[in-house]
Formats: C-alpha cells, sequence, structure tokens
C-alpha cells in the first residue's frame, strides 16, 4: 500500500470515528454539559480534514 493511500485512508477513518464519538456524546445523556462535550469533538473533524488536508498538499509531487 502506497503511504498516501494510507493517510489518506487514517484521516477519513479519524474524522468519521470523532463524528461518530460527537453523535453519541451528544446523545448520551441529558445534562447539559453532555451536549457540551459532544460539540466540543465535533468541532474536531474539521480540524482533522484540514491536518489531513495540510499533510496532503506537501506530497503533491511525490
Amino acid at each position: 500500500m502506497k503511504p498516501k493511500l494510507i493517510l489518506q485512508v487514517s484521516i477519513l477513518l479519524s474524522a468519521a470515528a470523532s463524528l461518530a464519538l460527537s453523535i453519541s456524546l451528544y446523545f448520551a445523556g441529558d445534562d447539559q454539559s453532555d451536549k457540551l462535550n459532544g460539540i466540543y469533538v465535533g468541532v474536531w473533524v474539521p480540524s482533522i480534514l484540514a491536518l489531513g488536508a495540510f499533510l496532503l498538499a506537501g506530497q503533491k509531487g511525490k
């Protein structure tokens, strides 16, 4: 497997896991802190995808 493909798959899996964790935290309980924790983890998704885009942009010529 090529390193670029491994990086792409791991970034997408990380973002999907973060999204699933965010949804489960948000709906896990009725407390306000549960909803805030879900929102906080949900903010990780675009951050993970941005990191992946940054790392992959450096490998364009490779």
